[in-house]
């Protein structure tokens, strides 16, 4: 298997919500990512109005899409509630954050 399909065998796996080994692929990282106060203004859950409304940190977007772009993982975390889910993944698809 070449690096190409390896990272499609993985990029698959993890949109799938399947267990995937921790050995990567050679040159390929997963990147654990923050959200509030890291590629965005940090919202507390009790201002939950602004999660929609705040806008990324334009190097934040570009990098991160970079990295997405030569093939690494990338994996948003957070503090935001099951309650905040939609608005958060709403919030990245609307700024295009690849993930």
């Amino acid at each position: 298997m070449n690096k190409e399909e390896a990272e499609d065998l993985l990029h698959a796996k993890v949109e799938a919500g399947e267990t995937v080994s921790p050995v990567l692929p050679e040159g390929v990282k997963n990147y654990l990512i923050d959200i509030d106060g890291t590629v965005t203004e940090d919202v507390p859950n009790e201002e939950p109005e602004r999660m929609a409304t705040c806008e990324p940190f334009p190097d934040a977007l570009k990098t991160l899409n970079n990295w997405y772009d030569q093939g690494h993982l990338i994996c948003f975390f957070t503090s935001r509630t099951e309650d905040h889910r939609k608005v958060t993944t709403d919030w990245l698809n609307k700024h295009g954050f690849k993930f």
